[in-house]
């Protein structure tokens, strides 16, 4: 038996938005310290799936548009079916919209909040029901942004939800410490992700957000992976309601 307080040997998470980007980077990491890992995309897992079936872990693929408010149960259910009882959360699926403000759409709004925030809320009640119902110890970890403590510039939807997020991981770690599950958050940086790929086409803005950034480069998903790990794993036991920034420095500047 493992000592390491980063051994995630025996426990199943699901990880949401995993196709590719920081969901894929963060998956194959839980899968390197151990772990089986359901994979949700709303685009092909294969990638990610063949990555963390090469570490020897039992995989499982759930597909399913998170835009629709009724599919988090059903997420749950599926990879649940798939892998067995699932006792680590990862709220990572997420997308962004940029407009000015003025003529920021009511559409976009709507989607990018449901897609971001909205979603992580029935998606963890539904596992953290299922954990105090059992009576097992469970661990959520949300992905929040930089964006958590500041405003940015042209995503307000996006800036809304992920506050958001990092308001509702302290209310259910509240709730849900008690019961033995941890509820926290990272808050990524500027990392090389489709997400941000206007922002790198931006010679300037780029150049601007480099100038701020210590580490001297955008972040990339396997930055997250050691994060990701320690909030899934023992070590983090008595940390809740947390939300960690992985961001090469830039809060510091």
């Amino acid at each position: 038996m493992s000592t390491s307080p980063f051994d995630l040997s025996g426990r199943t998470a699901l990880v949401t938005g995993a196709s590719v980007g920081l969901g894929a980077g963060m998956a194959i990491g839980l899968a390197r310290a151990g772990a089986n890992v359901a994979c949700h995309g709303i685009v092909s897992v294969d990638d990610t799936m063949a990555a963390i079936g090469a570490l020897g872990r039992q995989t499982g693929a759930v597909m399913a548009d998170l835009s629709d408010p009724a599919a988090a149960e059903r997420v749950v259910d599926e990879a649940e079916r798939v892998l067995g009882p699932i006792d680590l959360l990862v709220n990572n699926a997420g997308i962004i919209r940029r407009a000015p403000a003025a003529q920021h759409s009511d559409e976009d709004w709507d989607l990018v909040l449901q897609i971001n925030l909205s979603s992580v809320f029935p998606l963890s009640r539904a596992l953290g029901r299922r954990w105090i119902d059992r009576g097992t110890r469970g661990k959520i970890v949300n992905i929040a942004s930089l964006l958590a403590f500041q405003g940015g510039i042209l995503v307000p939807g996006y800036a809304a939800a992920k506050g958001g997020v990092a308001q509702l991981t302290k209310a259910l770690a509240n709730e849900w410490a008690p019961h033995g599950i941890n509820v926290n958050a990272i808050a990524p940086g500027y990392m090389a992700t489709d997400n941000t790929a206007a922002l790198r086409a931006d010679a300037t803005r780029s150049r601007q957000i480099l100038e701020r950034i210590p580490a001297n480069r955008w972040g990339n998903p396997e930055d997250l992976a050691g994060a990701a790990v320690f909030l899934c794993a023992p070590a983090s036991d008595y940390v809740n309601g947390h939300v960690l920034v992985v961001d090469g420095g830039w809060m510091a500047r």
